[in-house]
């Protein structure tokens, strides 16, 4: 189950009742017991305060999975997400009682070869808040390994630790592309992810971005965020010709790096075609399982495509960038709700509905 925590009828009970909200079934959430596991020598247990939805979330509650992994059984949701240490284990010496923390949400084995070259988010033994069978950390207590909990400075608010999680993603995406200051770089996707890479990258010191998507309101908000230039394009693959025209166009000299962060047909199309010769593809979202793109074209213009999955030892830097003020992510928290059962519902439901929802957040 990993650290989080156990199903009820698992372990012994804290002082007082712990509660978590379960996916239970499809577009099916219950705050119900969640037992915590005996605090190890190297544990804390952490009172959770800000817990942010995701996308795979939302995939989970409406699909009962994601990508390849399915819930077969019930399952408490979230995993991004800062809280408060109320205890700590015999060996932890970093952390103590009342520090504000942000939580790496993956546990991975440090015995594979992946984990000991430093590439532990593809460990295949990873234990991952919410991803079947681990359970998450929308509960009001969890318990984590310390090494894995990042203090706050004082300036960084809970919910900001929160975002950490998301932003490690855009954090990630950037160090796999080695983007910097002579990188013009296009984003696919002004959803949450296209958003924290976008900050991510100018963090990173990119000169210029030029960020696409279908919804005029998600690039109305990137625009505010500070975006160079924005594209609205269709989701009609006949029309990646004349789009790419436009984007090219937008961003007024070559793309050196495109991030796409929806994973779709058209958008990976798009990416392929808009980048300059030599370049590079950084592929982030995962909305289609299987793609089917111009490999070719690309190929015969040496254009690579780079993967991302999650992140590694990212906390660190998420965090210099919020309290230095070269990111903000505060703008991207559109919706915060409290921890009620209606509130649980009504959260999902309004991350799910997007619109203009960006980050939906629980305060507990």
């Amino acid at each position: 189950m990993g650290k989080g925590g156990m199903s009820h009828g698992e372990g012994s009970k804290v002082e007082e009742e712990n509660m978590a909200a379960w996916l239970v079934g499809l577009n099916t959430l219950k705050i119900q017991p969640f037992l915590l596991p005996s605090i190890g020598p190297l544990d804390v247990r952490v009172r959770m305060k800000a817990v942010g939805i995701c996308g795979s979330d939302v995939h989970y509650l409406k699909t009962m999975r994601c990508a390849d992994f399915i819930v077969k059984e019930p399952m408490v949701i979230g995993h991004e997400c800062a809280g408060i240490i109320e205890e700590v284990g015999e060996e932890v010496k970093h952390l103590v009682v009342g520090d504000r923390v942000a939580l790496e949400p993956g546990i991975s084995c440090w015995r594979c070869n992946l984990c000991k070259e430093g590439r532990y988010n593809l460990c295949p033994e990873m234990k991952f808040f919410a991803t079947p069978p681990v359970h998450g950390s929308l509960a009001n207590q969890v318990v984590h390994p310390a090494d894995l909990c990042f203090k706050l400075p004082e300036n960084v608010s809970l919910e900001e630790g929160a975002m950490c999680e998301p932003l490690s993603v855009g954090v990630h995406a950037c160090r796999r592309a080695e983007v910097g200051p002579e990188t013009n770089v296009l984003v696919m996707g002004a959803g949450p992810i296209g958003l924290v890479t976008m900050l991510a990258a100018r963090a990173f010191g990119v000169p210029r971005i030029v960020i696409v998507d279908v919804d005029e309101n998600r690039l109305s908000v990137a625009k505010q965020l500070g975006a160079d230039g924005i594209v609205q394009v269709t989701t009609i693959l006949e029309d990646v010709g004349s789009e790419v025209e436009h984007i090219q166009k937008a961003m007024g000299s070559n793309i050196d790096v495109t991030f796409d962060c929806a994973g779709f047909n058209k958008t990976m199309s798009t990416a392929l075609a808009a980048t300059r010769c030599g370049g590079k593809v950084c592929l982030v979202g995962m909305g289609h399982g299987i793609m089917t793109v111009p490999l070719t074209p690309a190929a015969a213009r040496e254009v690579d495509v780079v993967g991302v999955f999650r992140y590694k030892n990212t906390w660190p830097l998420c965090l210099e960038f919020l309290t230095s003020g070269k990111i903000d992510v505060k703008p991207l928290i559109t919706h915060r709700f409290g921890f009620s059962q209606k509130e649980v519902e009504d959260a999902f439901e309004t991350s799910a509905r997007g619109s203009n929802a960006i980050k939906v957040m629980f305060n507990l």
